[in-house]
């Protein structure tokens, strides 16, 4: 059984920050599971643009509003907290938080916490090796 908290994991190496969002990875490939877990916040006014072409991810809103363009037909959604959006068609898009929110992501394959968003918005696929 694994229990850990948001706190244990601030400022550490599965802390991210950037200009337009902060992620806290809880669970990563290395827990060998076959998903992983962050808390990811998105800072009001930013423009976000993903495409996760390595990965499924669900996103759940805890807290915030804003929106999600799906950029191969142009349609956008509105979220707010208890809305989720389910990228499973490795659908590029963008999200607009008009307020800050805050976030539930689950990936699969699991991120191993050394991912960068390339020029196009994409993680990287990298594996870790089967846990012990």
């Amino acid at each position: 059984m694994l229990v850990r908290t948001i706190d244990e994991i601030t400022d550490t190496d599965a802390d991210i920050k950037t200009e337009n969002w902060r992620s806290k990875r809880i669970v990563l490939a290395r827990e060998g599971v076959g998903f992983s877990v962050h808390e990811t916040t998105l800072y009001a006014g930013t423009v976000n643009e993903f495409w996760y072409a390595n990965h499924i991810e669900a996103v759940f809103i805890t807290a915030g509003e804003g929106e999600i363009e799906d950029l191969a037909t142009g349609e956008v959604h509105q979220l707010r907290p208890g809305s989720l959006y389910l990228l499973n068609d490795h659908d590029k898009h963008i999200v607009r938080p008009r307020t800050e929110m805050r976030t539930v992501c689950v990936f699969n394959p699991p991120v191993t916490g050394r991912e960068v968003h390339d020029e196009n918005g994409v993680y990287p696929l990298i594996t870790e090796p089967e846990p012990v």
